[in-house]
């Protein structure tokens, strides 16, 4: 199982997102590959394209992905398309991809 858990600010807009677990055969399986590609993505995005600092820790089976300042439109931009990205890979297989979106308090 896959389980994908976004954060959002006060204003709802997302800080981070943690992803751990696998889906199917390892190395071999769409769902699996979709959802890295998805979020790998979108780490690099923010890092290399938009020179944010992020903290992240990657593995095989876990990321955990926080922005170090505030998020802003252009973060946001990126975070909410690799989200609409995530919902429509879940599709696939809603017993074994688990999204939740946590407000901060």
């Amino acid at each position: 199982m896959i389980k994908i858990k976004v954060f959002r600010n006060s204003d709802g807009f997302i800080t981070g997102y943690d992803v751990s677990g696998h889906h199917g055969e390892y190395g071999s399986d769409i769902v699996c590959a979709g959802i890295s590609s998805l979020t790998q993505t979108a780490l690099k995005g923010i890092g290399q394209h938009l020179k944010r600092e992020v903290d992240f820790h990657v593995a095989s089976g876990d990321l955990h992905v926080m922005l170090k300042s505030d998020p802003d439109e252009l973060t946001e931009a990126i975070l909410e398309t690799m989200l609409i990205g995530l919902y429509d890979v879940q599709k696939f297989d809603l017993e074994e991809v688990k999204i939740s979106e946590v407000q901060e308090v």
